[in-house]
């Protein structure tokens, strides 16, 4: 409909929805913060620009510390967790998995994490990860579940795994090669452009809930 004011048409469109811009902390560790690589070519920056090719107004902030734990994420969870932010990756675990550290501690640290996301109005998604067989059965049961479980409990949203880009868990970590830096942990920046087209629909998932 217009309406005419003096010589002004002012025209009203209902149907015209504005995206909002959308901040994004990503929390986690090495693999979030780009271990290795020149800033621009780490997951963040990918991440952000992958986001920006699907027309969607995002700011990510790289909240990710080499070598944390998922103790050390709830450490600073609160002062992630700015005004600013609207949504949250929680990619956490690996280093607790490298420390033998007890599935029930990591759960509980995730779950701290989780409740504060919560708590300020936060959008989550939570991307989980797999224990290897050398660990144990019961390990590899209580590890592996915990990412779903709190996923459900918290009503987040859910990625099996930050590799599944690369193949997920099931992968061969020996086909890998062109893909990961000489430590075989980390992946070059080809490795993080497939981790980001595999991640990247679920984080346009958590951007779109967060408008």
């Amino acid at each position: 409909m217009s309406k005419v004011v003096g010589a002004i048409v002012l025209v009203f469109c209902p149907s015209l929805v504005w995206a909002e811009q959308v901040t994004i902390a990503a929390l986690g560790d090495s693999l979030t913060q780009g271990y290795g690589l020149p800033v621009e070519q780490g997951f963040v920056p990918q991440l952000e620009s992958w986001l920006r090719e699907q027309g969607q107004d995002v700011t990510l902030i790289n909240a990710g510390v080499s070598g944390d734990t998922t103790a050390g994420g709830l450490s600073r969870v609160g002062w992630t967790l700015t005004p600013e932010v609207d949504a949250v990756i929680v990619t956490l675990g690996g280093n607790d998995l490298l420390r033998g550290i007890d599935p029930e501690v990591s759960r509980a640290n995730l779950d701290g994490i989780l409740s504060a996301a919560s708590g300020a109005g936060v959008e989550v998604l939570l991307v989980g990860m797999q224990a290897p067989g050398n660990y144990g059965p019961e390990y590899k049961a209580a590890f592996d579940s915990m990412y779903p479980d709190l996923a459900e409990a918290h009503g987040t949203l859910y990625a099996e795994s930050f590799f599944e880009g690369l193949g997920g868990a099931s992968t061969d970590p020996a086909a890998l090669g062109d893909f990961m830096q000489a430590d075989g942990i980390h992946p070059n920046a080809s490795g993080v452009a497939r981790i980001v087209e595999g991640l990247g629909p679920f984080v346009l998932d958590l951007a779109r809930k967060a408008e």
